[in-house]
């Protein structure tokens, strides 16, 4: 099985590990089947978790890596990351507007619970892209014969996006069960959410020369996004509990474990 991976077409390489990290996405994702009743307290918790996950995953995964990229590659990376930040979070803004506005009670009941849930699916998809992107990169580094690019550290970068996606999978799934989805939705919008990273990863490695010149913008993008969302929907909502210590325990809980998992896996 080493060998048939080492002697594979990059493309296939690319499609095997970027399909790793899609499985392990869903395995996040599978955790909302061990919750057997909806606990409020707990789904909050999780919210909070899910909240701290997103603001840690858009520093360490996101915005560091977008100024990393650009600096190297002679970009003005104040720029670049602030322009992509800001357009990405400004979008949101207009998607929340849109929902508001054409999600009337006529058509769902639970308006505000519909729009936050389909915020956070958006905002963690958006932000599985440029990590495949990345992917795609690192393997497509190989035949572009770049400096230091070798099969052993373009896969290494695979396994440490697919472990940091295992609470990106919860952080979708156990939210949306809050809200009320059955459990099997909120796993399969929760896996789900990260098959556009495959595609992103094959993508990426065809345009190995160009993507590192807009790489930093789809990272700096996807970070606005996802700081909206938990700014304005996942930490207010859960700071409605009772238990609102507890709350911002799990939201600093989550930022811990996400910054442990980027910074140790590089």
């Amino acid at each position: 099985m080493i060998n048939f991976y080492i002697n594979a077409n990059v493309y296939i390489q690319v499609l095997l590990a970027t399909l790793m990290t899609f499985g392990i996405t869903a395995l996040g994702a599978a955790l909302v089947f061990f919750f057997k009743k909806v606990n409020g307290t707990i789904l909050d918790a999780m919210m909070g978790l899910s909240a701290g996950i997103m603001i840690s995953a858009s520093f360490w995964s996101l915005l560091n890596p977008a100024i990393d990229t650009a600096n190297n590659n002679g970009m003005n990376a104040w720029l670049i990351v602030s322009l992509g930040f800001f357009v990405g979070s400004v979008i949101l803004i207009l998607c929340d507007i849109l929902f508001d506005k054409f999600l009337t009670k006529k058509i769902v009941g639970n308006i505000k619970g519909i729009k936050r849930s389909l915020m956070l699916i958006f905002s963690i998809t958006l932000h599985n892209i440029p990590e495949g992107l990345a992917i795609g990169v690192a393997f497509g580094s190989l035949l572009s014969g770049a400096k230091d690019a070798t099969l052993a550290s373009a896969f290494m970068l695979a396994v440490g996006v697919g472990i940091q996606n295992f609470p990106e999978g919860t952080a979708v799934s156990l939210p949306l069960r809050r809200e009320g989805m059955s459990r099997f939705k909120s796993f399969m919008y929760g896996a789900l959410s990260g098959i556009v990273e495959p595609i992103a990863g094959l993508i990426g490695c065809f345009l190995v020369i160009y993507v590192k010149n807009i790489l930093p913008f789809f990272l700096s993008f996807a970070a606005g996004a996802m700081i909206y969302v938990a700014v304005s929907e996942l930490i207010p909502e859960s700071q409605k509990s009772k238990h609102q210590n507890i709350i911002s325990f799990f939201t600093i809980l989550g930022f811990v474990i996400m910054m442990m998992l980027d910074v140790s896996l590089g």
